[in-house]
């Protein structure tokens, strides 16, 4: 890949960082120099998810970069706020938000229960909303704005619906969010955009839906990170309401070969990701 485009020294706030996609993008960035603010919920072990936010941080001020963990639950607008201040305090701005922070629930109406309803409309949508609304005033101000959210393209086809609606209404809603806010930012400069991987990526909750097993079909989380890094250098007045696929930016970059991504090469075209049509 060609790495001359540079994050370096920009801030990036990444909601979800503590672990899998989230991380795989701050990583990505921490390797050219960048600031990252980590707001995740995880600051304690958990018994089924790896790493916190202290482990994080670590990692990436290994890899080059400025860390600042901030032990945030999204659905909170004081700590969303509050976090925001913290970032700005010590990195002097912000000029990336990642909405990467989800909640997943592949559960037919009958089995999702109303309280688990509520909270993918709380983390997805609203926490995608809220952390925007409270990033926009810093981007406004930063020299090349982005908010990249991980929500996939609008397909309003039933099959993407009828086994799992609270979800797909979530994720769906996310995506709105970007649609929304593009033209409304448009004139700021903000680039406010999606990315979404073709194929399924190996994060914990792959392990927690599909076991062990689901590691043979996947691509490591390295491949969003390294598309990420592609969308976030561009130009933000030219690079706005778009919903991009993970392989299609690599490609547009000249990465066509996927095997080093994949988990078990054999297999590396093997499941697409929920959202994409085959």
């Amino acid at each position: 890949m060609n790495d001359s485009p540079t994050l370096h020294g920009k801030t990036l706030f990444i909601t979800g960082a503590s672990r899998g996609i989230g991380k795989a993008i701050a990583l990505r960035a921490a390797r050219d120099g960048a600031n990252i603010a980590i707001a995740a919920k995880t600051a304690e072990p958990h018994a089924k998810l790896p790493g916190t936010i202290y482990t994080a941080a670590e990692e990436i001020e290994a890899a080059g970069g400025r860390a600042l963990p901030l032990r945030v639950d999204i659905r909170d607008e004081d700590a969303v706020r509050a976090a925001v201040a913290q970032t700005v305090e010590r990195f002097g701005g912000i000029d990336i938000l990642v909405n990467n922070a989800s909640a997943i629930s592949l559960t037919g109406t009958l089995a999702t229960p109303m309280k688990r309803f509520d909270l993918l409309f709380a983390v997805n949508v609203r926490g995608t909303y809220l952390c925007s609304q409270a990033c926009i005033p810093h981007l406004q101000k930063a020299a090349n704005p982005h908010i990249l959210t991980l929500s996939p393209p609008l397909n309003m086809k039933p099959r993407w619906f009828k086994d799992h609606v609270a979800y797909t209404m979530s994720k769906y809603g996310m995506s709105m969010t970007v649609l929304g806010l593009s033209e409304e930012f448009r004139g700021d400069g903000i680039a406010v955009n999606a990315l979404w991987p073709r194929s399924l990526i190996d994060t914990a909750a792959m392990t927690i839906f599909f076991g062990d097993a689901k590691c043979e079909v996947c691509h490591k989380a390295e491949m969003v990170g390294d598309a990420a890094h592609l969308v976030l250098n561009r130009p933000s007045r030219a690079c706005t309401g778009n919903f991009f696929l993970v392989e299609d930016v690599l490609a547009a970059a000249g990465v066509r070969d996927l095997g080093g991504y994949a988990v078990d090469p054999a297999n590396a075209h093997a499941v697409t990701d929920l959202f994409v049509d085959d």
